[in-house]
């Protein structure tokens, strides 16, 4: 993982890894468990670098839908990050963006940036027609990503496995997860 780490990013290795409990919510009206691809991916990187994975599950394209799995995993108290995967394309059936946006507290501006600027180098100006976002709902973390395994890959690898690494320094996400309900 360390040859993707940001400039002036560094892993430290002999501190211990902190798991992340995260969940792993696929949108699709054409996918179910079995023919999965992109949550497959996430499933397999998350684990592989050490987090758990507490749920998953694949929901159709349907604003309610999403936002109910959403809902009752922030309300869990059993869930640290959500990754979606799918319905952030530009398509009517498209709305992932639509669902999370109005959930939440806070959203991480940087992320869609950096997540376009990594995507760029994958599929060059295709990367336009992605809506991936991110941000905070109830004290959890959101990273909306598109459905290819592509997408997922450089997401994952790229980006957000970085934060989620409590040994990345000189800061990370999972160093501020106690701190996200703060008043």
């Amino acid at each position: 993982m360390s040859a993707f780490l940001t400039p002036g990013g560094k892993l430290d290795e002999a501190a211990a890894l902190t798991p992340v409990r995260i969940a792993v919510l696929t949108i699709s009206d054409t996918r179910d468990e079995e023919s999965d691809t992109s949550g497959h991916v996430l499933v397999e990187r998350l684990t592989g670098a050490g987090h758990q994975l507490a749920d998953k599950a694949v929901v159709r394209d349907d604003i309610h839908a999403i936002r109910g799995q959403v809902k009752a995993w922030t309300a869990s108290g059993e869930i640290d990050v959500i990754l979606t995967t799918g319905g952030t394309g530009l398509t009517g059936r498209d709305v992932t963006p639509e669902a999370i946006e109005p959930l939440l507290d806070k959203r991480i501006e940087g992320f869609s940036v950096v997540f376009h600027l990594v995507s760029y180098q994958t599929v060059g100006l295709s990367t336009l027609q992605s809506r991936a976002l991110a941000g905070i709902i109830d004290g959890v973390f959101i990273f909306c990503l598109p459905g290819s395994n592509g997408a997922v890959r450089d997401g994952w690898d790229r980006v957000i496995a970085a934060q989620l690494d409590s040994r990345h320094k000189p800061c990370n996400l999972v160093e501020l997860m106690p701190r996200l309900l703060e008043k």
